[in-house]
């Protein structure tokens, strides 16, 4: 029998959870799982990256504020849609399970893929009172990093048996190593420091951008071969590029907006940076991985899970700007650290993140679910 599985998101765009959700949709099995997901806001077409079976969406468009409407007319659609499990993902997501239990839905997995800046160690009162108050409907909870395990144990309380880690998977054969020359942007003598993500203020990208200005400032000489790029659309991109101009080093750095060919963007870096106030497990992380690049990221959440200090990359304090210029420092000075490194971080991509192993243990988190409430049902007494 083929399980229906509804997804509750706030919103499907461009971002490491739908990448992880597309991944997800496009390994699993069509004939055991089928898929509807629900935007209680809106989708993008990043939908139509998933090629293996046919997905339905449905937009809400939630209005901001306090209006239930949405709530009336998502319990409308699990009523006549009736799955047989609802999956949401991170609190604003959350409230779907109120609405669910009220649906007549009775296996529920709840996912935390990483906090936002405006509660970036999940300790604001009034979002974990609703967490708490969500506990009881939500059969099984997965976490992205062991950071967000600890922290939904110890802090809003979930039982271990209901808890399960699974890290995120990447596509090791779509992302490689350059085995030719570097795409168009620097000449082959540079070292291209980069990075990919949503330019939000989670990601703090002004970060990077005030380390490669003080580099250049600090050491002009050694720095002259550097180069920056940060690919990604967002309301962090045009202060980026204004510091840029007026240091007069825009001509020395490419910041094009959102695209849809990041494998390819990856074969143009050297390392990659991520310069984040938290991680849930950076999807970028991990195809920076796959790609044979070294990573300088902030010790924050799932960052400390993926980058092995000195072996696959540098972890750097949040938030540091000059700690994060030394680590771009570090492998300009060393062009064979660069090639060890990425050499590590290639391998750690193929041996502990595929996406197979991924899509394997959110098969047996759903079967569970189904199983305990199956046998629940069972053992209920007339």
């Amino acid at each position: 029998m083929t399980v229906h599985i509804v997804h509750v998101v706030h919103r499907f765009d461009t971002g490491g959870m739908e990448n992880g959700m597309v991944n997800l949709f496009n390994t699993l099995p069509p004939e055991r799982f089928r898929h509807t997901v629900v935007a209680l806001t809106d989708y993008s077409a990043f939908r139509h990256r998933i090629t293996a079976q046919r997905v339905d969406f449905h937009a809400l468009n939630r209005p901001p504020g306090h209006d239930v409407g949405w709530a009336l007319q998502l319990w409308r659609l699990l009523r006549r849609l009736k799955p047989d499990l609802v999956h949401t993902r991170n609190l604003a997501a959350l409230e779907a399970q109120f609405v669910a239990a009220a649906a007549g839905v009775r296996a529920t997995v709840h996912g935390e893929h990483g906090r936002d800046v405006f509660d970036l160690h999940g300790r604001n009162w009034k979002y974990n009172l609703l967490r708490r108050a969500a506990r009881p409907l939500v059969t099984n909870y997965l976490a992205v990093s062991r950071d967000l395990e600890a922290w939904l144990r110890r802090d809003i309380g979930v039982p271990a048996h209901r808890l399960h880690q699974v890290y995120n998977g990447v596509d090791s054969v779509k992302f490689h190593p350059r085995s030719g020359p570097r795409p168009d942007f620097a000449h082959p003598e540079s070292i291209v420091f980069g990075s990919v993500g949503r330019m939000v203020e989670v990601k703090n990208y002004p970060l990077l951008v005030r380390a490669f200005i003080q580099l250049m400032r600090q050491q002009p000489d050694r720095a002259e071969r550097a180069r920056l790029a940060i690919v990604g659309a967002g309301p962090a991109r045009e202060a980026c590029l204004e510091m840029l101009q007026g240091a007069g080093l825009d001509h020395l750095a490419w910041l094009p907006g959102e695209r849809d060919d990041i494998a390819a963007v990856m074969q143009a870096l050297d390392v990659f940076v991520l310069p984040s106030k938290n991680e849930g497990v950076s999807n970028t992380i991990l195809e920076a991985f796959a790609s044979g690049l070294p990573v300088i990221a902030t010790a924050v959440g799932g960052n400390v899970e993926l980058v092995e200090h000195g072996v696959s990359g540098l972890l750097v304090p949040s938030d540091d700007l000059d700690e994060m210029v030394r680590a771009l420092l570090f492998y300009l000075d060393s062009p064979a650290r660069i090639g060890a490194h990425g050499k590590a971080a290639r391998e750690r991509a193929e041996q502990r993140f595929s996406i197979p192993a991924m899509a394997r243990a959110y098969a047996d988190v759903y079967e569970q679910t189904l199983g305990r409430r199956r046998q629940t049902a069972v053992d209920r007494p007339e």
